[in-house]
């Protein structure tokens, strides 16, 4: 066989060797998957939380991470570094979308690869190997599933079942559910089966979707619950937080968006409307963070509690008269030294305004907070907590460029997509931690400081002083 043959013959089987490899690698992607930080924030929460709503903007990958988190449940093989909640046994899943294509084409396709082609099966997040059996759907909808049975760790099969909303909540009344994930909006009446179906097994619930609704009944049971309502999370994702889309395909994207959808699709925010308390366009006041002058004074807010202690420092370019907010402290579950410990970090000498609930008593060991937080260092003063008046004064602020937030006040940011007045007017409390804690500093800059100069200093024996 010639020299020429032969070198051939290697190329060829170098050729089959890389593309067996790539079917591998493309029928097991999920392997190669690392989360960005609010995907981990979102998983984590399924550990504390029954049910869960990933609320994002589109392209963000919502529904790619629904599949993933789906496909853990189903085989039981989690990552090493999994903080989310765990199923120790085979589960019977439910997966559903508005439509029967919709459900094809969205939930499915990011389980099992493209419908309808076997080549594909396998290309979606539950690796080929542990597909065990798919049966399709009737009805003449091509390539849709039924269901599809997955191996699990233990060696028995796990169970997922598709649905789609426009069967009619008939079809989603039937026996306990382990897990269900939803991907898209449901109307209220499919999202209380689906509570009902997983509360029946201790289950979970998990919903991915973009708010095109506003402030519907569902997406209220998650940014506005009840005081009754327990073991509900949300998590928020925009087109900053999704590396994967470079600034030229945001720009193209924001281009095709229709201007009252921009808020919801490009950051997952309702359309909160008139129930909007602070209806300014984040690009109007949010900035990248710059040097802050020495010579400016600053000041922090305060918002104390068990459950989220939070605070806000701002910056005052008196000259400008423009208020910068740039840093936050977030934090729950902590005793106040350790709060303190983080307020003195971004500079002691700098005067806050509290919650003026802190004067009274600590459930931790009855001494007032604020005579607590003082005795650690804090120079504090009982903040102004006029509501409404602190309201005005933000939102005067925000509207005429007096008021600038970095962009790497991610809580802060947070917070202010959702906080919105009920149907009564009322000022909705569910975390509104930093957003208290910017009425109290901007109703309370005549207090801003600047730091004490090293070179401007007492002298003990003469009374006088040292300056350069």
């Amino acid at each position: 066989m010639s020299p020429a043959v032969l070198e051939r013959g290697k190329v060829t089987e170098l050729v089959e060797l890389l593309e067996e490899k790539e079917r591998r690698l493309r029928q097991n992607m999920i392997a190669r998957f690392t989360p960005y930080p609010w995907q981990r924030e979102h998983f984590s929460k399924g550990s504390s939380f029954d049910q869960r709503l990933l609320m994002a903007g589109n392209r963000t990958g919502k529904t790619f991470i629904g599949a993933v988190e789906m496909s853990y449940h189903l085989t039981g093989r989690y990552p090493d570094n999994w903080t989310g909640r765990v199923f120790d046994h085979p589960i019977l899943a439910w997966a559903g979308s508005d439509t029967a294509e919709t459900t094809r084409d969205g939930v499915q396709k990011a389980l099992f690869g493209e419908p309808g082609n076997i080549a594909e099966l396998g290309t979606g997040t539950i690796p080929k190997k542990y597909i065990c059996y798919i049966s399709k759907r009737p009805g003449g909808v091509d390539g849709a599933i039924s269901f599809a049975l997955i191996r699990h760790v233990s060696g028995q099969f796990s169970k997922v079942q598709f649905k789609s909303y426009d069967q009619g909540r008939a079809r989603w009344q039937v026996a306990g559910v382990d897990y269900m994930w939803l991907d898209e909006e449901p109307d209220e009446d499919i999202y209380g089966e689906a509570v009902t179906r997983t509360m029946d097994k201790g289950g979970a619930l998990v919903l991915t979707f973009t708010p095109l609704r506003g402030i519907s009944s569902v997406v209220k049971q998650f940014v506005n619950p009840s005081r009754d309502a327990i073991g509900q999370a949300v998590t928020q994702a925009t087109w900053d937080d999704a590396p994967h889309l470079t600034d030229h395909m945001k720009k193209s994207l924001w281009g095709t968006i229709p201007p009252h959808q921009r808020e919801a699709r490009s950051k997952g925010i309702p359309s909160l409307g008139s129930g909007q308390i602070y209806p300014v366009a984040e690009e109007v006041f949010v900035i990248d963070p710059i040097k802050i002058p020495e010579h400016w004074p600053r000041i922090f807010g305060l918002d104390v509690g068990w459950n989220r202690t939070a605070a806000v420092w701002g910056a005052w370019d008196r000259d400008a008269d423009i208020v910068y907010l740039f840093s936050e402290h977030y934090l729950g579950e902590a005793q106040p030294p350790i709060h303190a410990s983080a307020v003195k970090a971004r500079g002691a000498w700098i005067p806050g305004m509290i919650d003026p609930a802190a004067r009274g008593r600590s459930q931790v060991d009855g001494k007032r907070l604020l005579q607590l937080y003082r005795d650690e260092g804090l120079k504090l003063t009982p903040a102004d907590n006029s509501v409404e008046a602190g309201i005005y004064a933000v939102w005067t602020r925000l509207s005429t460029g007096r008021l600038k937030v970095f962009n790497t006040l991610a809580s802060w940011l947070k917070e202010f997509r959702m906080y919105h007045r009920d149907e009564k007017g009322r000022v909705s409390k569910a975390d509104d931690h930093l957003m208290d804690a910017t009425r109290y500093l901007v109703m309370g800059l005549g207090s801003a400081s600047t730091e004490p100069s090293a070179l401007n200093v007492p002298l003990a024996r003469t009374g006088g002083w040292m300056s350069s």
